[in-house]
């Protein structure tokens, strides 16, 4: 029994130690605790005033900016898209004016889709790479639309690689099959059938109900004949 009271004193003796060596620390450091804790307190006040003060204005401006240029992206006007009228801007003043917002890089997906559409596909790949999303729809097609420029400009290597990264990324029954179908469809411009069948394979396995994957028989029966 009084072994165990020893142990529970020591316990406490511990405790004390501790928060005594704790408050020791804190009184040699006051000093430096309290400028790093003012200095805390100024880069989040700092940040918050950046996000409300410039940020939120800009952000509001950059997406009225964007209107035109949209609509000329959906009218297949693609020159005037990027470059505006004269009177209203186009992507690539979105993009230069305002470049801390999230409409600068939407900004940058629209004017690499438009690129690619002018067959300017180096341009494409730039302004793509540039665009950052997470969304489950337009992140992939931004990843795909790099492999499609890659494949134009015969770098087949890295259209694979975006293809299939797309396919991955998606990860649903639309878009993953479409990228799997680019991705073995070159493999067979290439001669690697085998590669192409697993890819097919993959598709009629993963995603039969997709319109590729209820046409895919004919493209496995294909490449089986190549092989």
């Amino acid at each position: 029994m009084a072994k165990g009271k020893n142990q529970n004193r020591e316990v406490v003796d511990d405790v004390e130690n501790a928060l005594t060596r704790t408050e020791q620390y804190i009184e040699e450091n006051q000093k430096s605790l309290m400028i790093i804790v003012a200095a805390i307190i100024v880069i989040v006040g700092g940040y918050l005033g950046y996000q409300r003060f410039l940020v939120a204005p800009q952000e509001k401006e950059a997406s009225a900016q964007m209107f035109m240029a949209e609509r000329y992206f959906e009218q297949d006007s693609f020159r005037l898209a990027l470059n505006g009228d004269g009177m209203n801007y186009g992507f690539l003043d979105i993009i230069d004016e305002y470049s801390i917002t999230k409409s600068a890089n939407l900004a940058s997906y629209y004017a690499g889709i438009s690129y690619l559409n002018l067959g300017e596909y180096e341009e494409a790949i730039d302004y793509l790479k540039d665009f950052d999303s997470t969304d489950e729809m337009v992140g992939p097609v931004s990843i795909g639309a790099m492999g499609d420029a890659h494949a134009e400009l015969g770098e087949y290597d890295k259209a694979l690689s975006m293809y299939k990264k797309a396919a991955s990324k998606a990860s649903n029954e639309f878009l993953s099959p479409i990228y799997l179908m680019k991705a073995g469809i070159l493999y067979e411009q290439n001669g690697e059938y085998d590669k192409a069948l697993e890819v097919y394979q993959e598709i009629e396995k993963e995603y039969k109900e997709s319109r590729e994957g209820r046409q895919i028989e004919k493209y496995i029966a294909r490449v089986k004949q190549m092989s």
